[in-house]
């Protein structure tokens, strides 16, 4: 008799173990389906925030073309960097402003600028501009022209509108 309950007791256990494993093997597969539906899907707002750069940016070019030097740092955020060529960093809208002012009075200047891309984060909260420039300076008496290329890191602020972060820029040849 103690041998039948012996293996009736076993044969229980065994019932329970495999029916414990069953629970929480359907369990863990509901709760991971159950996850799946739950996660919110993020927003793509790389659309809106490349048409957002993209009119900025013809702003900051329009008033580059006009050497309004006031108008070109309100471009920039507070902390931005501007990597100028054959030159230091300028960092802070103070030491960028001083670098604008030397750069747009050089005799004979004119700039250009041609945006070639425009990339967006999809959080919508970063992007990224590459183009061409085409800088005419005085040399000597005679004016000479730069081709060149740049890429400018937009950041979006706490207002929505996009500022500069980091501008460089530097000539092909």
């Amino acid at each position: 008799m103690q041998i039948q309950r012996s293996v009736l007791f076993c044969g229980l256990l065994t019932w329970a173990v495999i029916s414990l494993g069953m629970n929480v093997a359907c369990s863990n597969g509901e709760e991971e389906q159950h996850e799946k539906v739950e996660m919110p899907t993020q927003v793509d707002l790389r659309a809106a925030s490349e048409d957002a750069v993209r009119n900025a940016s013809s702003q900051r070019n329009q008033a580059l073309a006009a050497k309004d030097v006031d108008k070109i740092v309100s471009f920039y955020a507070d902390d931005a960097t501007l990597f100028p060529p054959n030159a230091g960093m300028s960092g802070g809208l103070e030491s960028i402003h001083a670098a604008w002012v030397a750069i747009v009075t050089t005799p004979g200047f004119a700039l250009s600028n041609t945006t070639m891309k425009i990339e967006a984060a999809q959080s919508g909260d970063l992007a990224y501009e590459t183009g061409r420039y085409l800088l005419t300076t005085k040399v000597k008496g005679a004016l000479q022209d730069e081709k060149g290329k740049y890429v400018v890191v937009w950041k979006k602020q706490n207002d929505g509108s996009w500022k500069v972060v980091a501008d460089i820029f530097n000539a092909d040849q």
